[in-house]
This record gives structure tokens, sequence and C-alpha cells, in this order.
């Protein structure tokens, strides 16, 4: 075992720098980096049977000083063929190897616990069922992920691995253990998971889970309505908005766990909020570029000042709960069962694990949702050329919050023109980040998070 620790962390620098930097899930292309190099390894497979199968913890340092680890589950041949090579041995990506994926998944079948020298890899499944898992079908790859990857089995299961890995425990693993245990519906539930414990860090390293067979993801389905004329979508929206309610009173429910038990905001909890979103402002406004397209914000900072404090005082804020975090239409499938199905529970992937993990008001979630429909609008035109039909935010927006408001449990939300001010307030803090995601990676989109910035300050106050 520790034979193959050694080689994995053999492998030169000058291969594993090509292969890391150049893949998708490879998530600082802007950052100077000074040096990649695998710093660990875990064995997976005891003895010599080839290809042997670990997972490499690479560590890329940049020149600013800080450093990223990255998940790497590699394939090992003795000879040549793989992206790098050391000791006689080439090494290859394991998921593109269809015998190392379905090893992977009898791993977690039979949970093992394989012990390295520094720790443990635990592979678990949810509940007993240990043997429940059935045929394991074919590999392939599912498409359009950028930060982690996912492989599907045989239409039945989808494993897919976390690439960064930060300490602690991914809270996608979390809900989804969480509101699979409670037979929640309406997402693609967890069959089981692997983590390793020990050094150098404890951390979430992959899921699987339940394949659900979709006909759209919601933003797909958006820009086809609104090419089509934009009749179709607006109808399907209630019920996402009662999907989404339901899933907030489930994750409301449990009163003895502490880690998903609903609080009451602290007194200085919206005070907080509105520093935080105080401070997120002075940092955007502080580094606008020159660009034709800022010019209907720029130098508005203090007038988006004053308008947070107008729509961040007084009424309730609800509880706090664990919610998703990100979500929006990219987030929710269209199933071939006429019913939507929610994703992708990690939250903002530009957020530290550590502070997506936190209890926040369930009404993120929904602004995040408002925003998503604005999105779905502009794109229209952006990507397509095609005007939205005059109305069609409006009334996805209001379809949405009816049905949210039907089937949510009512203790978490504000209520009246509290709930009102509650949902500006957060998608404030959804367009600041907004403006910033895209000034950095997609400056012609940077009209969108604008416009949403600039309704909130035009509008009368709530």
């Amino acid at each position: 075992m520790s034979e193959v620790r050694e080689l994995v962390c053999a492998l030169p620098e000058a291969e594993l720098r090509e292969y890391v930097l150049g893949q998708r899930w490879y998530g600082s292309k802007s950052e100077e980096v000074a040096s990649v190099r695998a710093v660990d390894a875990f064995p997976l497979r005891p003895g010599e049977q080839e290809p042997l199968l670990a997972v490499a913890v690479v560590e890329v340092r940049f020149a600013a000083g800080t450093h990223d680890l990255y998940n790497v589950p590699l394939g090992l041949r003795r000879g040549e063929g793989g992206f790098a090579s050391a000791g006689g041995w080439s090494a290859f990506d394991a998921l593109e190897d269809e015998e190392l994926v379905h090893g992977l998944v009898e791993l977690v079948r039979e949970r093992a616990q394989v012990e390295h020298e520094g720790g443990t890899v635990q592979f678990c499944t949810v509940g007993e069922g240990a043997g429940d898992l059935g045929e394991i079908g074919p590999v392939r790859p599912m498409g359009g992920e950028q930060s982690n990857s996912s492989v599907v089995l045989g239409d039945r299961l989808v494993l897919k691995l976390y690439r960064r890995l930060e300490a602690g425990v991914n809270p996608e693993l979390e809900l989804l253990r969480f509101l699979t245990e409670r037979e929640f519906p309406s997402i693609a539930s967890l069959e089981g998971w692997a983590a390793h414990l020990g050094q150098p860090l404890d951390a979430t390293l992959a899921i699987l889970q339940h394949y659900v067979p979709v006909r759209r993801d919601g933003w797909t389905l958006a820009l086809e309505d609104l090419a089509a004329g934009g009749n179709g979508f607006v109808p399907l929206v209630r019920r996402l908005g009662e999907v989404t309610g339901r899933m907030h009173a489930v994750l409301a429910s449990e009163t003895s766990d502490p880690t998903f038990c609903p609080e009451e905001p602290s007194a200085e909890a919206e005070a907080l909020i509105v520093a935080r979103i105080d401070e997120e402002i002075d940092q955007v406004f502080s580094s606008l570029p020159d660009d034709p397209e800022l010019e209907p914000i720029a130098g508005r900072a203090n007038e988006l000042h004053d308008r947070l404090q107008e729509i961040g005082q007084g009424g309730s804020l609800g509880r706090l709960i664990r919610h998703h975090g990100d979500y929006h239409l990219g987030q929710v499938l269209w199933t071939e069962a006429d019913d939507w199905v929610v994703l992708d529970f990690e939250g903002e992937p530009a957020r530290p694990l550590r502070e997506r993990r936190h209890k926040r008001s369930p009404l993120r979630d929904v602004a995040g949702m408002l925003r998503s429909f604005s999105y779905a609008a502009s794109a229209s035109l952006l990507e397509r050329g095609i005007e939205p039909p005059t109305g069609w935010e409006g009334r996805a927006r209001s379809e949405f919050l009816a049905g949210y408001l039907a089937e949510t449990d009512p203790t978490i939300i504000p209520d009246g023109s509290a709930l009102e001010r509650r949902l500006r307030l957060f998608e404030l803090e959804k367009a600041l980040y907004e403006l910033h995601y895209e000034l950095g990676h997609r400056p012609d989109w940077v009209r969108v998070p604008v416009a949403g910035i600039l309704q909130l300050l035009d509008e009368e106050a709530v």
C-alpha cells in the first residue's frame, strides 16, 4: 500500500500540471500557479491486480502563497499510455475505466473501510440497504459539469466525485441524507457515499445517487419556452414553488438534531446580514471597470447603501434553517414523470464549505430562483436574440411565490410587507454576487445583474 502512495507522489510535476490545469473541474484558471504535486494517495485495491486504484490528493500551490487540494482518482498500469508515468507505471483517470468505476461502487455496496498510513477511506450506504444497489450497468460520463465529475451507471445510479477538497462534511451529503431518510420525493435519493478520515484532512470524496430520467433542466426549459412564445413554462412554475416550499418544510421539521433544528435568529442577525451586504457593495463598487454596461449603476453605491437600509430594517426575519444555498433554474430538472427534481445541494461554490453549512433564511433560496427567472429572460435576448414576451418574468415570479407560500412552513418565513422586504434584501445580495461573478467570468453578461440592481434602486420602497 505504501508503494502505491510513493508511486503516485513521484508522478512528474510537469505531466501532472498539464493534466490537472487542463480539466474542466480545475477552478482557479485565472491564478498564477507555482507548483502542482501529489501530496498524498489512498490505495483502494489491495494486492497487485491491475489496474491499481488510488485516490490522489493533488496540491495546486499559487504564487500568492495560497493553495487548493483536488481529489484525483487514478488508475495505474505498468507501461505507457496514461497522462503521467513514474517507476515503470502510467497513471490515468479512473473514471474513464469502467472496471474501476464498478470497483468504487462495489466498495460502497460492501461498506468497505480501507485503511492507509494516515487514516481511513470509509464507504457507506444509507440505512441497512448495502445489497440493494442491484446490478451495476455500463458507465457513461454525465456532461455539463464544471466543478465536479459524475458518471451514470446503467441509467440506475450516478456516482459524483467532489474535485476540490475542503475539510468537513460536504453540505450536499448532509442535506441529501436528511431528505432521503425522510423520503422527500423531489430529489435524486442518496444511496451511499465515500469519505476520508485522517491525514491530510477529513473530507467527503463522493456520493452515489439514484438516477432520475429527465426531459430538461429548468434553464433549458425556460429558454425553449421563451423562444416558443412564453406560454408553456409559467404553468410549471407554480409546481416548482410547491416543491421548493415542501423541501423547506421538511428541512425545518427536525427538532432534535442540532445540525438541522430550526433556529430563531439572534437580535444581531439582521444587522449582521445588512453589514455583510454593505461590505459586498463596497467591495464590488470600489473596483467597477470603465464599461458602458455598468453606467446605469456607476457612482450609485451610496444610493444602494441607502436602499439596503430601507429593505433591511423592521419586521420578522423568520427562522433559520439548512437550505439549498445555490438555487436557480439550472439546479432543477423536469422529469419524465412530469414533476420537478432538485439537485446539487453543495451551495455557492465560491463560498467556503463551513459557510455553506450555516443555517440561513430559506428566502435566500427563493430569491435565488427569482433572480434566475430574470437571468432566463435576459439570456433569451443575449443568447438567441429573442425578446422575452411582455410580463413573462413577472408571471413566473407570481406563480412561483404562490406555489411556495401554499406549501412551506409558515413559521420559517415572515409575512406581509416584511416578506417583501426580506426578498428584496436577498435578491440584492444575490445580484451583487452575480455582478462579481460576471465581471470575472462573463463580462458580456454584466447587464443582467446590473438590471437587477437598477430595479432595486429605482422601485418604490416596500
